[in-house]
């Protein structure tokens, strides 16, 4: 997408309770109002090389606590573009603040700026301070006088940008010569916006963000940001009136956040401003200029300390004491795929074994929560506060196709906001043991916020490892490499983090690739870092021993081959559930015997697959292990749960992965080939009906010779956590 095009503005975020604009000297203003607290924080705006969606990791942590707004400055978003630079002067967007807070009936409010931000809302406090309670300022770009070497360097009205200071002329700028009016208008525009994205997050990993920011100035022209800095500058006719007058005018209370490390504005002006408005300043050491985008969590406790101060907070609290608590743990099952529930409850239940008079609470959400609540498991009720990462994951699925990596790295809004619930839950309540079976968001954010951990902690996954996919390029290649590198670096600093690592399976079951170029192998370093409880089924096979009566519980006839279709727990497997359906045709012809049991899941509606003669559709089915133990043959996704449950119950199964869908086609699919287990069809294969019925008559008649799968992984796992109780 070329510079100056409208992206699309899509948001993970939770809805807002009401959208509007409004009107000010001919300039239309779009706002969003989220939540219904009884203290508003409006979060301003920054300078129009991006909208307000850089307050994505703070929107839904605040709105429930608060009323929230946000609205897009004039320039960018859906509000109105004016021409010309005296649009743009502090004044008229300080103004803007107050337009908004008339439009939505807010009396006062807690200004939240960032950068120029910071700016208006210093001009909004001073001007109307019966309307400001409280300012917050994130890396202000105020200027105050305070010089900046590098950048002085390189006026920015100057006709030559690429002049350096010897006076020779260069046909490339550099370094702040980038920043500049002409270089904008009449040089490679896109090439200022890499090297200004790379300078505002120089923390290292933070890739995700710069491409965020990348992606959201497509809605910027060069003009525009000609116009606004002429505004700020007081350049084009535009006058600036000294802002250390106006920061001495601020009577409310004021909290300055800035980078030491900031390379936009050196955080001297951060200094200046939290001395000049007598206000708190709060330096992150190493930190970049956005904060609240790289250290979210912080900047999110932050805000909510100083908005507190605002509000009448109940008086009356318990503590326990240390002797009286009960044993508690909390568990975390990754919503993405059905096979952490039913793995995990069977941990938790081997672990009530080991500890009777435990307690466990499961922080959860839809499809877990169904299985969870057909085990009479107790869900915590702050799990209804969870954002969805299964609808993200549904969202981002083609036909077939879900580029999982790509998936979780675009679920950062989601797994921003579902921390901080998890954080207010361990805070207000007792917890001797947190376990998280692929809760990425708890394992990362601690690792990043490592002061927040007070209980011990125990993760567990099934893969390690982000892998690219071959069509992905270098792009992708060096993407996955620094996650990796980001996770081990923070592993090796902080191995406290984790009281326990386990690896559900053995350490043959791990690739045996590196995490990346110049990164260690990825099986040697799992087996130094995991403890292995090997494959944890949820089940023992020898309960379905009894394979006749299980088919007549199940109503199947005695006469008929079972072929069960089941995709899982997300909606991403409907298509295949489809394709199947429509050459069952064929399928029945191949094999008149056959019957086709499918399964639609929790999260894809019965009704919306067509049922014919030999077809059966059922719905979610909590206990689907019994209907693998009695088929004759399955046709499943690449899921590592339901492969491995069809192995340890030795039935023929053809598994067709997800396009790029890096576990399933590189982890799943080496372990399934160190078991000797199924056999693997693409998608592609799958659509041709005449294909897939060879392939399902032969799988029909062999017998298989897997390696066996071991027993007794549930209890071998809540050994290892029954330990840290």
């Amino acid at each position: 997408m070329s510079t100056g095009e409208r992206a699309q503005r899509t948001e993970l975020g939770p809805p807002p309770d009401l959208v509007g604009y409004t009107e000010r000297g001919g300039v239309r203003l779009a706002y969003k109002v989220f939540g219904q607290g009884d203290v508003t924080v409006l979060l301003l705006p920054t300078w129009q090389i991006i909208d307000s969606r850089f307050w994505k990791a703070q929107v839904g942590f605040l709105a429930r606590h608060y009323r929230v707004i946000t609205f897009d400055a004039r320039g960018n978003g859906e509000s109105d573009r004016p021409q010309g630079a005296a649009a743009y002067a502090d004044v008229e967007c300080a103004a803007d603040v107050l337009a908004v807070m008339d439009a939505t009936d807010t009396e006062q409010a807690v200004l939240v700026g960032l950068s120029c931000g910071a700016t208006w809302a210093v001009h909004a406090a001073a001007e109307h301070p019966d309307r400001v309670l409280g300012l917050i300022a994130i890396g202000p770009a105020c200027g105050l006088g305070i010089p900046d070497l590098d950048r002085d360097k390189f006026p920015w009205n100057a006709r030559q940008p690429s002049a350096t200071p010897d006076g020779k002329t260069t046909t490339t700028p550099d370094g702040w010569a980038k920043y500049h009016r002409y270089n904008w208008l009449e040089g490679d525009f896109d090439d200022f916006l890499r090297w200004f994205f790379a300078r505002l997050f120089n923390e290292p990993h933070s890739t995700k963000q710069f491409e965020d920011c990348l992606d959201w100035s497509v809605q910027t022209t060069a003009q525009l940001l000609v116009d606004t800095t002429a505004a700020r500058l007081g350049c084009d006719g535009v006058v600036c009136g000294p802002l250390d007058e106006v920061c001495r005018r601020v009577r409310c209370p004021v909290l300055v956040i800035h980078g030491t490390d900031d390379a936009i504005r050196p955080h001297a002006i951060g200094e200046r401003l939290a001395e000049l408005t007598n206000g708190s300043l709060l330096l992150v050491e190493g930190g970049g200029h956005i904060p609240s985008g790289r250290d979210p969590v912080m900047v999110n406790r932050l805000i909510k300390e100083f908005v507190d101060r605002f509000r009448p907070l109940p008086a009356r609290t318990t503590w326990v004491r240390a002797s009286r608590r009960p044993k508690r743990a909390l568990y975390l099952s990754s919503p993405i795929g059905l096979g952490h529930t039913r793995r995990d409850v069977a941990v938790a239940g081997e672990l009530r074994r080991l500890h009777p008079d435990l307690q466990i609470d499961w922080l959860a959400q839809d499809p877990t929560t169904r299985v969870l609540e057909a085990q009479a498991e107790r869900v915590h009720p702050a799990s209804a506060w969870l954002a969805s990462e299964s609808d993200h994951v549904d969202g981002e699925a083609g036909e077939h196709d879900l580029h999982a990596f790509q998936a979780i790295r675009r679920m950062d809004e989601i797994l921003i906001n579902n921390f901080m619930i998890f954080q207010e839950v361990v805070e207000q309540e007792h917890y001797d043991l947190v376990i998280g079976d692929e809760a990425w968001d708890v394992d990362y954010f601690l690792h990043e916020n490592p002061e927040l951990k007070r209980f011990a902690f125990a993760w567990m996954t099934d893969f390690v490892g982000w892998l690219p996919m071959p069509d992905g390029g270098d792009r992708e290649a060096r993407l996955t490499a620094d996650y990796n590198a980001e996770m081990l670096e923070q592993r090796a600093r902080f191995r406290r983090l984790r009281d326990r690592s386990i690896y559900v399976g053995n350490p043959d079951d791990v690739v045996n690739l590196n995490f990346g170029p110049g990164l260690p192998s990825i099986r040697s370093w799992t087996e130094q870092n995991f403890d292995f409880a090997g494959y944890v089924t949820g089940f023992d096979p020898a309960e379905f021993a009894d394979r006749e009566q299980l088919r007549a519980q199940l109503g199947y006839r005695p006469d008929e081959k079972i072929c069960l279709v089941t995709v899982g727990g997300s909606g991403v497997g409907s298509p295949l559930l489809h394709r199947i359906l429509a050459a069952a045709p064929v399928i029945q012809k191949v094999i008149p015997e056959l019957r086709l049991v499918v399964v639609a899941g929790p999260r894809i509606d019965p009704a919306s697959l067509p049922a014919g003669n030999g077809v059966t559709v059922l719905g979610f089915l909590p206990d689907l292990q019994r209907h693998l133990a009695a088929c004759d043959l399955a046709v499943v996704q690449g899921g590592l749960t339901t492969c491995m449950e069809l192995t340890a119950l030795g039935k023929p199964f053809i598994y067709v992965p997800l396009r790029h869908h890096f576990e399933q086609n590189f982890h799943v699919a080496h372990r399934l080939e160190r078991y000797q287990a199924g056999t693997r069809m693409a998608f592609d294969e799958v659509i041709d009906p005449d294909a897939l019925a060879e392939a399902m008559a032969k799988e029909l008649v062999r017998e298989p010779s897997y390696r066996p799968v071991e027993t007794g992984g549930a209890a071998r796992a809540a050994s290892m956590l029954a330990e840290l109780l």
